[in-house]
């Protein structure tokens, strides 16, 4: 991909689905000169992604003279916590080929998935549901770094049906080149099949307990996090918690969080996110200790921003209005809570004696 000849030029762009993980602006776009346009996706739907959306902006791109070269997608889902379905997948292999454009699936959390549906990797829609697609434009990302929790190993893999990437990868890869001590600690656990499906197994159940505690005790107070099924992570609502609908707003709320609420949340804008409120909060990278007091920091900030909102209002002074009626200028001005204040002179209803 760093080969501006063959695959992505100044000038072309990487279509990415969804708003995407915030670092993918520097590790696609520093060294390698690409652009990424996000694909425009709402809550409204639970931000799925639709080929209507995906028709939009590969059409808009197009109309300012842009020439796409790729879609890129994390399924599993960073920030959502959420997994892409077989028809979602089979639609973006068919676009891909229509397009002649490349699929590239970055599967980072394809182990991280603790509950229904299950996780469908584009390679397997490939050989079962989409069979004409052309696979050369076809190319899975993974790490070891998150579903086995080893950042540190530094180890990658590429999988794709084109020989010409597989042969590039090869070649970029004596730059980061792996330790044979590393290699062989990771064949032998790969390859002992009773101890990885053990550890799938406790690791899905761990994070479907932790996803639940969390999210049910932002819920205790009023928060609520879009329904996610895979990764380490929460896709949280704040929308009501701002001061206005504007990504200036969503980043003077992040700001007090980091700054006085002490607890590290990443911002909706730093995904690219085109509706402000939404946060991403990590669950999965803590004991259940920290998690508590977590949980205690967020509970006293909503109590203390619902008691700040409640004299805000309390300290504006009653709505008023006045009406002519009869009686002379004594009764001229009545609050709103009385429902006569509303009433005029000619008004049909009866007055109570």
């Amino acid at each position: 991909m760093s080969d501006r000849g063959r695959c992505f030029s100044f000038s072309q762009v990487l279509i990415d689905a969804f708003f995407f993980y915030h670092s993918f602006d520097r590790d696609c776009c520093w060294r390698s000169g690409i652009k990424l346009l996000p694909i425009e996706c709402h809550s409204s739907n639970n931000f799925a992604l639709t080929r209507e959306a995906l028709v939009a902006a590969y059409d808009g791109a197009r109309s300012q003279g842009i020439r796409v070269k790729g879609i890129l997608v994390t399924n599993p889902s960073n920030p959502l916590g959420t997994t892409m379905g077989r028809g979602t997948l089979a639609m973006l292999a068919e676009f891909a080929t229509e397009h002649r454009v490349h699929l590239i699936c970055d599967e980072i959390y394809a182990g991280s998935v603790f509950t229904k549906p299950d996780f469908v990797s584009i390679a397997e829609v490939v050989e079962r549901d989409v069979p004409g697609c052309d696979r050369d434009l076809i190319h899975i990302a993974y790490s070891l770094s998150k579903d086995f929790g080893l950042p540190g190993f530094r180890v990658g893999i590429i999988y794709s049906y084109n020989d010409a990437v597989v042969a590039c990868a090869r070649k970029m890869s004596s730059f980061g080149l792996v330790s044979s001590q590393t290699q062989y600690f990771l064949a032998r656990m790969l390859s002992d099949r009773e101890f990885m499906a053990r550890f799938l197994a406790e690791s899905a159940q761990r994070l479907a307990a932790r996803h639940e505690r969390f999210t049910s005790g932002l819920r205790d107070v009023g928060i609520n996090c879009l329904p996610g099924n895979a990764g380490l992570f929460s896709w949280m609502d704040l929308r009501s918690m701002l001061r206005d609908k504007t990504p200036e707003a969503e980043l003077e709320l992040w700001r007090v969080i980091i700054h006085k609420v002490k607890l590290n949340v990443s911002p909706g804008t730093s995904f690219h996110c085109g509706e402000p409120g939404w946060f991403r909060v990590c669950h999965a990278n803590m004991d259940d200790e920290t998690m508590e007091v977590a949980l205690d920091r967020i509970r006293s900030f909503v109590q203390q921003e619902h008691k700040a909102k409640a004299k805000r209002w309390a300290a504006r002074a009653p709505l008023r209005l006045s009406l002519p009626r009869r009686g002379g200028a004594a009764a001229s001005h009545l609050a709103l809570s009385s429902p006569l204040a509303l009433m005029s002179p000619q008004s049909p209803m009866v007055h109570a004696s």
